[in-house]
């Protein structure tokens, strides 16, 4: 057995071990909301709207990673159904945190009065930055790599520095680091969110979008390299479809191991390809059917206020930008 070369525990408070992975977390959403805050401030969206957002949504993310996971994995749950509350012995997919956190979302604005669409596509450059920092915390517990490769293809074709091939050498075997390509994707991404909110042809819904088919994109290609993949037996059409696409990375790279007890279809894969092509089916719709004639950059609407009944709206004028209160909606 191969001792870690970083501790994942930071420090203790008395009995209680605080760990790196959670603390990387915690930077990583806090990163995010304060991308959200300033992002909010041009829209006159309080501070205190977004860390109630935070609030909310961080379980609801949680929750929905856990049974994304559990899901796939029934076969064990059902026989071992004490072990689904226990999230801290592992288990829980990214794809499943977005649902959940997009469901609390949806509510949570739509109570608030503000347009889902208009909030999330503030919202989506805090993703992206979550996830780019949250990955590290992978990195640390040593979880989430990919494949096994030779230290040179580490050191000297990819030049990462000695902390990061360390800590890639997992019980003597090197391996792929998963979590810095997807956090390095994740950061090109948000290079390209923070480029495409400030143009005037993006529409109200379409950075949200965006975020979900870059992210769905780099998900595909990172995934075939990983070893503990969610899984499930499809037909072999599916599976040499998803090899075809995935072809071009063999110039530089191998699958990594995918049981075949566990099945033949990596779920985040197919999942993937799904959202890229509904995405942009999704957008081009939206456009054609007029559903998307608000831009980003547009004045943000509040239809309600918090602190008044139900009743009373809140319109911000274009111009002006004073408010005006109507009758019932």
């Amino acid at each position: 057995m191969f001792p870690m070369e970083i501790n994942p525990v930071a420090f203790t408070l008395g009995p209680l071990p605080v760990h790196w992975y959670g603390i990387i977390l915690g930077l990583g959403a806090l990163a995010g909301l304060l991308l959200a805050i300033q992002e909010g401030k041009r829209f006159g969206v309080s501070a205190d709207f977004f860390m109630d957002l935070l609030l909310f949504g961080v379980p609801s993310a949680i929750l929905g990673a856990r049974l994304y996971y559990v899901i796939f994995k029934w076969d064990y749950y059902r026989s071992h159904p004490a072990e689904i509350v226990q999230i801290w012995q592992g288990g829980i997919a990214i794809y499943g945190a977005l649902i959940g956190a997009l469901i609390c979302g949806f509510f949570y604005i739509r109570a608030k009065g503000y347009s889902f669409w208009r909030i999330a596509d503030i919202c989506a450059p805090s993703l992206l930055i979550g996830q780019m920092i949250g990955r590290w915390g992978n990195f640390v517990n040593q979880e989430a790599y990919g494949g096994p490769v030779e230290e040179s293809f580490l050191r000297n074709t990819l030049h990462l520095p000695d902390f990061i091939v360390n800590q890639m050498n997992v019980e003597g075997t090197y391996h792929h680091p998963t979590f810095l390509y997807e956090s390095l994707w994740s950061l090109l991404g948000l290079i390209i969110l923070f480029i495409l909110r400030r143009r005037r042809f993006m529409r109200a819904g379409e950075l949200l979008i965006t975020y979900f088919i870059w992210y769905s994109i780099g998900r595909f290609f990172i995934e075939a390299l990983r070893t503990d993949s969610l899984a499930f037996q499809g037909p072999s059409w599916l599976e040499s479809l998803i090899n075809s696409l995935w072809s071009p990375m063999t110039v530089m790279f191998q699958q990594g191991y995918l049981d075949p007890a566990e099945g033949n279809i990596r779920s985040s894969q197919l999942l993937a390809i799904l959202i890229v092509i509904g995405g942009i089916i999704l957008i081009a719709v939206r456009r054609l059917a007029g559903w998307a004639n608000e831009r980003y950059v547009d004045p943000l609407i509040q239809r309600k206020k918090a602190d008044q009944p139900a009743a009373e709206t809140e319109i911000l004028d274009n111009d002006s930008k004073t408010q005006n209160h109507d009758g019932p909606i």
